[in-house]
């Protein structure tokens, strides 16, 4: 499947891989700042999720319609950026097709099954709640409140409010699509093998769920000390824009050609 993308700029191309409660346009600052550097942004809509919300399969397999995404483009070898989803869909991708991963940043990561804290199962009941009643605004609401910091900006809550309550109608109007086999599932020493460079950050407010994912991957990945991004939450590149590019350009810059 080839998926809804914008892209932006020329160069060394980063891809762009956003959050499960969001889509594609919460990289929309970061198309322009990353073009003005100098490499070639591209952001995509995971299958289930804004432009791709309405696609009917069986199955979907993220990582694949990413891969065949990028060839539609002409991109052979990249560099992934993730957030929370788009960081499990990036690791997905970089054990499936290792060779074209040039390097991986993850930021807010947290495996599937490291159990919830209390302010993750509670963030998770109250948007259960509000859906159960019908009420989307209230659901969005709780999902604003739960994955943005209280130092968010208004104009970065109501991209976010945005965002979620699309989200929020397309999963009630088209149900979440069912996802194939994880990759990861396959080989449990699958992420331990890789030697793709990596860099795993977690919003400096975030919940703790994402600063425990966040050491385990790190460790897995012999990435080193997990990086903090100042004064954000779980949606943290959505939040500092600025600071998480000055984060991804310095990285990539590090890279071998």
């Amino acid at each position: 499947m080839i998926l809804p993308f914008d892209e932006a700029g020329q160069g060394r191309p980063i891809v762009l891989l956003h959050a499960r409660p969001v889509d594609r346009t919460m990289w929309r600052a970061h198309l322009r700042l990353l073009a003005e550097a100098g490499v070639r942004a591209i952001a995509l809509d995971l299958p289930g999720h804004g432009d791709a919300a309405t696609a009917h399969r069986d199955e979907v397999t993220p990582w694949a319609d990413v891969l065949d995404t990028l060839d539609h483009l002409g991109v052979d070898r990249f560099t992934l950026a993730g957030n929370s989803l788009g960081a499990l869909v990036a690791l997905q991708i970089a054990v499936t097709e290792p060779r074209r991963v040039q390097g991986l940043v993850s930021i807010g990561y947290r495996p599937h099954d490291l159990p919830p804290s209390f302010r993750l199962q509670t963030a998770w009941d109250r948007e259960r709640a509000a859906l159960e009643a019908d009420n989307i605004e209230a659901a969005a609401r709780a999902g604003v409140e739960a994955w943005t910091s209280p130092k968010a900006s208004d104009d970065v809550r109501a991209q976010a409010a945005v965002m979620m309550r699309n989200q929020l109608v397309a999963r009630v109007t088209y149900g979440e699509p069912k996802v194939a086999a994880d990759p990861l599932s396959k080989d449990t020493g699958a992420l331990r093998a890789l030697t793709v460079p990596t860099l795993v950050g977690v919003g400096e407010l975030d919940m703790p769920d994402f600063f425990e994912g966040g050491a385990v991957l790190s460790d897995e990945l012999g990435a080193g000390e997990v990086v903090v991004l100042s004064d954000a939450g779980h949606l943290a590149p959505l939040e500092q824009p600025e600071a998480f590019c000055a984060l991804l350009l310095d990285f990539v810059g590090r890279l071998s050609a």
